[in-house]
């Protein structure tokens, strides 16, 4: 009489481990940061920014989003093994060390410094403190009672990087609109926050959907509000016409539906909400280049 012998998982390869490291398979990550900061491309360009700038600000933010993603993993190892959807990613089960983890990181990111050394030397200097910001980043979990805030900074910094490199300057309307999107970036990522809310109490992680509490859904929306506001009232700045409003109300809709998804706080639909944020900004984004076509 034969027994059954447990089944093992197939060990997989360096490549296919690096992939899952840098979440090739889920771009939604770098989809959110490449649509506001091509949009402020166009802003800063007042239309096409050009094949060259086009190509490094799209495969730069590819690369910088994978090598944030080695860096934050590395960093939250230990809290990752205590969370179901983040107990397999490659650091936190052992399949990849931590300074492996950062060297590739590092290679990435050095790659996506190679690019912005194309353009000038503000943006340059802008590229620094951009990779400083995002390192610093998981850490903030640790003592900020909203990280999600420090997060917007982030994955807003595009944005007068966008103005530099198109212009040679980083006026007060790019500021406006990182601020605008810091905002979207809290309603999204507090969505992503209330998937994982109850091992986060347990193990003691700071979020903005832990320290919001009941109110988690209205700050949300609230975000939501504020940062298609402060879009739409650079847009009015701008003169910009009727494509661009189309885009905002598109925008807009959309996150009235995440509101429906995340209102119960079932973990599986804010996930939802939170996976297919990047429509929102695909929305702004194919506003403003359509409103600067037209013209």
């Amino acid at each position: 009489m034969n027994s059954a012998s447990p089944v093992h998982p197939a060990p997989r390869g360096r490549v296919a481990l690096w992939l899952d490291l840098v979440r090739w398979n889920r771009p939604a990550g770098w989809l959110l940061l490449l649509w506001p900061t091509l949009a402020a491309l166009w802003i800063a360009s007042a239309g096409f920014p050009g094949w060259l700038l086009l190509g490094v600000f799209c495969a730069g933010t590819v690369l910088m989003r994978a090598a944030g993603c080695a860096v934050n993993d590395v960093a939250d190892a230990e809290f990752d093994r205590h969370v179901r959807r983040t107990a397999r990613r490659p650091v936190t089960s052992g399949e990849i060390g931590r300074a492996e983890a950062l060297a590739v990181g590092a290679l990435l990111a050095l790659a996506s410094f190679g690019l912005v050394l194309l353009t000038n030397a503000l943006t340059v200097a802008l590229s620094v403190s951009a990779l400083l910001i995002a390192i610093a980043y998981p850490y903030t979990k640790r003592w900020l009672a909203i990280p999600q805030a420090y997060l917007g900074v982030a994955f807003s910094f595009g944005i007068p990087m966008a103005f530099a490199a198109a212009s040679g300057t980083v006026p007060g309307l790019a500021w406006w609109l990182l601020l605008g999107n810091l905002f979207w970036v809290l309603a999204y990522d507090t969505e992503y926050a209330m998937v994982d809310r109850a091992d986060d109490l347990r193990i003691g992680i700071r979020t903005s959907a832990i320290t919001f509490g009941r109110f988690d859904v209205a700050a949300v929306m609230g975000s939501y509000a504020i940062y298609l506001l402060m879009w739409g009232a650079a847009g009015a700045y701008l003169g910009l016409g009727w494509p661009y409003w189309l885009g905002l109300a598109a925008a807009a809709a959309m996150a009235l539906w995440h509101g429906s998804l995340i209102r119960g706080r079932e973990p599986a639909r804010c996930f939802t909400a939170f996976r297919l944020n990047h429509w929102v900004g695909f929305a702004v984004f194919a506003g403003t280049v359509a409103a600067y076509a037209l013209r």
